[in-house]
């Protein structure tokens, strides 16, 4: 059973893709997805809202997320939500593990 987490960062003034830069600038992207049990770390922006940048951010397990909330890369990326001033909105799913049913496959263009 994975766990996806959608973390939205708001803005000013393009603060929070200037956040985004800085985590994969200071290689703390590739740290933290290279930790075990990170499954996808990954940065979008909505074209509806520009002061916003969506991670989509998965782990096998919610154990793998505590071992993640307890490292030493929590701090960095807390200082850096502080220095760009964002807020933050957070959805949780758990993964499907039937996967997409065959219905709906109908649906998707490969």
């Amino acid at each position: 059973m994975s766990i996806t987490v959608n973390l939205y960062y708001t803005g000013r003034d393009g603060s929070a893709r200037k956040f985004a830069e800085e985590m994969v600038s200071s290689g703390t992207v590739d740290a933290i997805r290279a930790e075990p049990g990170n499954l996808k770390y990954d940065y979008f922006t909505p074209f509806d809202d520009p002061e916003t940048v969506l991670l989509i951010d998965s782990w096998a397990d919610q154990s793998a997320i505590d071992v993640h909330h307890a490292s030493p890369m929590m701090q960095t990326i807390a200082a850096l939500r502080s220095k760009y001033d964002l807020h933050m909105r957070v959805e949780r799913y758990i993964s499907d593990e039937g996967g997409v049913p065959e219905k709906d496959q109908k649906f998707i263009r490969k």
